[in-house]
C-alpha cells in the first residue's frame, strides 16, 4: 500500500471542523457556498476574518455564525482551514494551523513555488497532495493558471508541450471586492457624464483594458506573469516547457479568458485535440464555428467547468494549435479548487 492509499484525515462521525479565513471576502464567501452545495461534511464551520471584521455573521447552511478573529483564533482542533487572506496573513498564520494538526489549504500565491510545497489541481496533479503529509500545507495555484492547466494537462499527456504563449483576459473580481465595486461605480459615473476616479486599478478600467496585474518584475513582466508561467511548469511536471505571457485586466465582472497557443514536441491536431478534451471531466467544449459557438466569460460566470473552443490548427507552426479557455475565476480559479483539494484530504 503507498501512502495516497490511506485517508489524509481519519473519517470522523458527525464531519470535520473547518475553518475558513478570508470568509467575508469574494473568495470565502464562495467557498462556504461551494462547501454547502457539495456537501462536505461540516460538523463545525468556523469563520475567520480579520479583527475589522470579527464580529460579524456569515450565513452558512441557513445558520448564521459569527465571524472570529483570525490573529487571535486558536486552530487546535481544527481538521482542514481554507485560507484566503493574502499572501503576508497566510505566512504568519498558516504554519500554526498546521503545526495545530490542521491542513491548510492556502490561495494565496505564499506558498506555490515552496519546493516542500504541493500545488495542486486535483483533475491534474492529485499525487503531489502526498507532500502535505509532512509539512500540512497546500497551495492553490493561481486563478488564471488553474483553468488553463485543466486543459492542457490531457493533451501534455497525450503529445508533449514544448511551448506556451499565453495572453489572458482577467475579470476585475480577481481583484477582490473593492475591484468590482470600481467598475460598478466607474461605469455608473461614465454614463451619466461624470469623472470616474481610480483607486484600485492603476487606470480606469470601465470601458478600457489594462495591461498590467501585479507589479512590474526586474524584466519587465509582471507578477501575474510570472506566476502563469511558473506555476505551469511545477503543476505539470516539467521544466523544460517554454512559456511566455501577458497578462491583462478587462472591465468584466466575472470569468477569466485565455487565448492560448500550443506548440507540441510531437504530432497533434486540433481535431485530435478536441476529441481529447472532449472526454475529460470538468471540461466542456463549446466549439461550432458554423453558428458561432464559443466559451463567454458572461456564460461561464457562475458555473463549475473550465469552457474551451476556438480550438484550431496554428498554420504558421508544425504541431501547435490555438485555443480559447474561459472559466469563473473565483469558482474553479479559486474556492472550488480549494474544496476539491479538501475533497481529496478526507477521501
Amino acid at each position: 500500500m503507498n501512502r495516497f492509499d490511506t485517508p489524509f484525515i481519519p473519517p470522523k462521525d458527525g464531519g470535520y471542523r473547518v475553518a475558513v479565513a478570508g470568509a467575508t471576502g469574494a473568495v470565502g464567501q464562495t467557498m462556504l457556498e461551494i462547501l454547502a452545495s457539495r456537501n462536505f461534511p461540516v460538523a463545525e464551520l468556523i469563520p475567520l476574518a480579520s479583527r475589522r471584521s470579527a464580529g460579524t455573521t456569515i450565513t452558512f447552511r441557513h445558520q448564521e455564525i459569527t465571524v472570529q478573529d483570525l490573529a487571535t483564533f486558536d486552530p487546535e482542533g481544527v481538521d482542514i482551514a481554507l485560507f484566503s487572506a493574502g499572501g503576508d496573513t497566510s505566512l504568519a498564520h498558516a504554519p500554526r494551523f498546521a503545526e495545530a494538526g490542521c491542513f491548510v489549504i492556502d490561495n494565496s500565491s505564499a506558498w506555490r513555488m515552496d519546493p516542500a510545497v504541493a500545488l495542486v489541481v486535483p483533475e491534474v496533479n492529485p499525487e503531489t497532495l502526498e507532500m502535505a503529509r509532512d509539512n500540512r500545507i497546500i497551495a492553490n495555484p493561481n486563478c488564471s493558471t488553474i483553468q488553463m492547466v485543466v486543459a492542457l494537462a490531457p493533451l501534455h499527456r497525450a503529445a508533449p508541450i514544448k511551448r506556451l504563449v499565453i495572453s489572458t483576459y482577467q475579470a476585475v473580481s480577481g481583484a477582490g471586492n473593492r475591484a468590482i465595486e470600481e467598475l460598478a461605480s466607474q461605469t455608473r459615473h461614465l454614463l451619466n457624464g461624470m469623472e470616474a476616479g481610480s483607486e484600485v486599478f492603476p487606470a480606469r478600467i470601465a470601458f478600457n483594458v489594462i495591461p498590467h496585474i501585479d507589479r512590474f518584475m526586474d524584466d519587465g513582466y509582471t507578477k501575474e506573469e510570472h506566476k502563469m508561467m511558473d506555476e505551469t511548469r511545477k503543476i505539470l511536471g516539467d521544466d523544460t516547457i517554454a512559456v511566455t505571457a501577458t497578462t491583462v485586466r478587462v472591465p468584466v465582472f466575472y470569468g477569466h479568458s485565455e487565448s492560448v497557443n500550443i506548440e507540441f514536441a510531437a504530432a497533434m491536431n486540433a481535431d485530435r485535440a478536441r476529441e481529447i478534451l472532449a472526454e475529460c471531466e470538468g471540461i466542456c467544449v463549446v466549439d461550432d464555428p458554423a453558428s458561432e459557438d464559443y466559451p463567454l466569460a458572461s456564460e461561464a460566470g457562475g458555473t463549475d467547468p473550465v469552457w474551451v473552443g476556438r480550438i484550431r490548427d496554428d498554420h504558421s507552426c508544425e504541431h501547435a494549435i490555438n485555443m480559447w479557455i474561459v472559466a469563473d475565476n473565483i469558482r474553479k480559479g479559486a474556492a472550488l479548487n480549494a474544496v476539491q483539494i479538501a475533497e481529496l484530504l478526507i477521501r
